[in-house]
């Protein structure tokens, strides 16, 4: 029996005020309040309110046979729960059917899995946390930012106690081999791997509503004899999409509600079902290896990394970011920490991109150009590390800085220790006063 797996990403940066370099040193403040808050209220009346409605009726009607996933950011959650907390309502709606699962991921969208290993297992537990908490389900799961994946990452993943993992089927990769199956890592036999589908997803991704396009319009009962149509063998087909594709990506008056709408019926007239990531993997066994040498994503026609590394200005700006980072690790500043987490997440790195610059392409990017999101990136940067090295100054290395910072630590808590004693100590005595005093006041 074929099954359907449909997993939706949902991300959303804190953007970057105007930063000038006059404002290094003497503004802490980074974020675009005002812009993050209306992009996100934007979104969420046109794409993720009516979607998460309408997949709840999908659920109920169908009586739990229709299943789907999600992978939301942490920096994401964060903003729904200030700016739009009836999504997150939604969510918690969904999770009680019993047939939404939730992955994990890194917190910050980020790109920690390249740089920084520990800062990556860190965000990755910090995520599952959030999750566990607001949904009360602990993701067993695993995606990447941007699905990045590589035998290196694979390793680290399984280290950290996960055995499934999603991420593309990257033609450089795949060869003649079809995306429809559970596949296993090369590195590490025992983590099993879902693998998107590009052809499928991006039609309804990026294709749905181009008219130039010999398939259009897209109808649910062709495109599930699409799928029917695949070899019987290949059971699992998953099509991994933005949740913004529903009402913003492709708003609605392009159909795409009436098109997911209509998806369940006609797959359950062909036979086909649905399933979760961690069903899909549960239920079927690897039917072979994949070996990624190099970093795959699900971005661009390459599905490589350059759309975040591809030129000098990302590169150099992430160098910058992730060489202070043991240093933010070691400190207690909550600010400095939250900072951090921000100023991680992949999109301000995709702003920089020069790949598509004046195709465009890249319609996200608040900024003028790659070099402008460079140039405000950096200045921020700048007075955050700044920051950083004001609590911890480069004159110290990082072993030395944490051997004092252990010192420091210890000293605290034998303080702490030699209080509770000396508490101990003069309650002691204070019962010896008044026992005292209560017997001289019988001999009188």
């Amino acid at each position: 029996m074929k099954t359907i797996c449909i997993y939706f990403q949902l991300h959303q940066p804190f953007r970057l005020k105007r930063y000038r370099f006059f404002n290094i040193g003497r503004d802490h403040y980074y974020f675009d309040d005002y812009a993050n808050e209306d992009i996100l209220q934007q979104i969420a009346s046109r794409s993720f309110i009516p979607a998460n409605r309408m997949l709840l009726d999908l659920v109920n009607q169908y009586k739990g046979k229709f299943k789907v996933a999600f992978s939301v950011s942490g920096v994401a959650l964060e903003q729904l729960e200030i700016y739009a907390p009836e999504v997150i309502d939604g969510f918690r709606e969904l999770t009680k059917t019993g047939n939404v699962e939730f992955l994990t991921e890194t917190y910050a969208h980020s790109l920690a899995s390249l740089f920084d290993p520990e800062e990556f297992r860190n965000q990755v537990k910090h995520h599952s946390e959030r999750i566990e908490m607001l949904f009360e389900q602990k993701p067993t799961v695993i995606r990447n930012t941007e699905l990045i994946y590589s035998d290196e990452i694979a390793e680290m993943v399984y280290e950290m106690g996960y055995s499934k993992m999603i991420t593309e089927g990257a033609k450089h990769i795949l060869g003649w081999k079809s995306p429809n199956y559970v596949y296993q890592s090369a590195a590490q036999p025992q983590l099993k791997l879902l693998l998107k589908n590009s052809r499928f997803s991006d039609d309804i991704a990026y294709r749905f509503s181009n008219y130039s396009w010999n398939e259009y319009p897209l109808t649910a009962e062709k495109f599930i004899s699409w799928i029917a149509g695949a070899a019987p063998e290949e059971e699992v087909v998953n099509l991994f999409l933005n949740y913004e594709t529903l009402g913003n990506l492709q708003p609605s008056h392009t159909g795409i509600f009436e098109f997911f709408k209509a998806l369940p019926r006609f797959a359950f007239e062909k036979g086909i079902g649905f399933a979760t990531p961690s069903e899909a993997l549960d239920s079927h066994e690897p039917i072979g290896t994949i070996t990624v040498p190099n970093p795959i994503s699900w971005t661009d026609e390459e599905r490589d990394l350059s759309a975040w590394l591809g030129n000098k200005l990302q590169q150099s700006a992430l160098k910058t970011l992730y060489e202070v980072g043991e240093r933010v690790r070691l400190c207690t500043d909550r600010r400095l920490k939250q900072d951090w987490l921000y100023l991680q997440t992949s999109d301000h790195f995709h702003y920089m991109s020069t790949k598509h610059f004046g195709s465009g392409q890249s319609p996200f990017s608040p900024y003028l150009s790659p070099y402008d999101a460079f140039n405000n990136y950096m200045n921020v940067l700048s007075d955050f590390v700044g920051r950083v090295k004001a609590q911890y100054p480069d004159t110290v290395d990082n072993e030395e800085l944490n051997a004092l910072l252990t010192t420091i630590h210890n000293q605290e808590m034998e303080i702490k220790r030699l209080q509770l004693e000396l508490k101990k100590v003069i309650g002691s005595n204070e019962e010896m006063l008044v026992e005292k005093n209560k017997k001289m006041q019988k001999n009188r």
